[in-house]
């Protein structure tokens, strides 16, 4: 009679947290000296604690590039998966420290400026009145780069337009739709078809809104020819009233301030959902928690 064994487990290597810390620093740093700085050791200490890292996960992480020993190509999994355990141990460590003295260090939180400047703005003002022992970090950018800084664990919480697919280990949770309408430089006439609309001044290739804009234009019947970009709608505001060209932007920033922008058409040209978006596998901070509760109820 035939018999079936299961095959023994592989054995696990003996690596420690610090060591995976060194690689992630090694691979943020502009020198192997800044990487020993940012986590507190000497330079020579770093390198035996990768070299050791190297010995025992099996395989070369480190290559030479000329003078400098930069991660291998062959290695990112091994950097992936540094970030993750570091992300995540960070994250304990916080989370203990909320639960032993009852409060929370810092919240880190990216948002995209409609959300920072109008949307969100109310809901970020009562927390830091009411969690004024709480480190709030606030960093504004376009929503690819913020949810990046997410996906390494470099934020918490991030407001952002919804991204065109999903993002692995991130959850995300739709806060509001806004509308985004067409605009004209000055004189222009407004009676034109679409087919005659443009050139565009817009948002740079890979921006969410950006890939949204242009399907909305050419689902409009509108060539796309884009002569100006920026990732700013003040300045994409300025582009059009100097006359460079047409642009899409949110109706909140494009039609609010002293000088509201008039649509080329009121009905909305597209829409662009709002999203909260946190790291899936991860200990929550209790005052990152109770932020992405208000933020929610926005």
């Amino acid at each position: 009679m035939a018999t079936s064994h299961t095959p023994a487990p592989l054995p696990l290597p003996n690596l420690t947290v610090q060591q995976l810390e060194y690689l992630v620093a090694v691979s943020r740093a502009d020198t192997w000296a800044d990487a020993a700085a940012a986590v507190g050791v000497s330079p020579s200490a770093l390198s035996q604690g990768l070299a050791e890292l190297e010995r025992r996960v099996g395989v070369r992480i480190f290559e030479r590039e000329g003078r400098r020993r930069v991660i291998a190509a062959s290695a990112r999994q091994v950097l992936a998966h540094a970030e993750a355990v570091v992300a995540r141990t960070h994250d304990l460590a916080r989370w203990s420290a909320a639960v032993r003295t009852g409060s929370s260090g810092q919240v880190r939180l990216g948002m995209i400026d409609a959300a920072a400047l109008h949307h969100c703005a109310d809901a970020l003002r009562r927390f830091r009145r009411d969690r004024a022992q709480v480190d709030l970090h606030l960093t504004v950018g376009p929503s690819a780069g913020l949810l990046a800084d997410l996906s390494r664990a470099a934020l918490d919480l991030v407001v952002c337009v919804a991204p065109p697919a999903p993002v692995d280990n991130v959850t995300l949770t739709d806060l509001l739709v806004e509308p985004l309408r067409a605009y004209a430089p000055p004189g222009a006439d407004l009676t034109r078809p679409p087919a005659t609309w443009g050139p565009w001044v817009t948002f740079p290739q890979g921006s969410h809104s950006r890939h949204l804009i242009a399907t909305a234009v050419a689902r409009a019947g509108a060539p796309f020819h884009v002569v100006a970009e920026s990732h700013q709608p003040e300045v994409l505001r300025e582009m059009v009233r100097l006359g460079l060209g047409w642009t899409v932007l949110p109706v909140v920033q494009a039609e609010s301030g002293d000088e509201p922008m008039v649509p080329a058409r009121v009905r909305p040209l597209a829409e662009r959902t709002l999203v909260l978006a946190r790291r899936a596998d991860t200990v929550h901070d209790p005052a990152a928690a109770e932020l992405a509760a208000a933020l929610a109820a926005t």
